[in-house]
């Protein structure tokens, strides 16, 4: 029996800098289509967990060692990415430092979760999840 076809598997972060005042979190510019800011993320490879994937995706874009807090959730809407049917394990974790725009991203910055820039993909429904976590986590933000 031949094997089904599936949605690729991807995996996506919110990563928030826990040395800086309201633990702001990092966005990339994209450096392949579609264009636009987005969260670190990417493909993961075979072999290799959605954990791991996630840990290296943010190593190889924003060059920042993360460790993972809680998986926000599982994005599978066929139309979220217009490449075609990809299904995003998506984390928030921590890290510190200095991100540097590497890899698939052409530039990246700080922002606060309470005023990002239009967002790639369906990113912008995952911050919008991704702030009620934060409230529900009594972790709001200074406006």
């Amino acid at each position: 029996m031949p094997a089904p076809i599936t949605p690729s598997l991807t995996v996506d972060a919110i990563i928030e800098l826990t040395d800086r005042p309201d633990r702001p979190i990092v966005l990339i510019e994209r450096r392949n289509p579609p264009p636009g800011w987005a969260l670190p993320g990417g493909f993961v490879d075979v072999g290799e967990t959605v954990e791991q994937a996630t840990v290296r995706e943010a190593l190889e874009e924003a060059c920042l060692e993360i460790e993972l807090v809680s998986l926000l959730g599982v994005y599978s809407d066929p139309a979220r990415d217009p490449r075609g049917h990809t299904v995003s394990v998506v984390y928030v974790a921590s890290a510190t430092g200095e991100p540097r725009a590497e890899d698939d991203a052409e530039n990246i910055d700080i922002f606060s979760p309470d005023n990002v820039p239009q967002l790639a993909f369906d990113h912008d429904r995952i911050m919008k999840d991704y702030r009620m976590w934060r409230e529900r986590s009594g972790l709001q933000h200074s406006q």
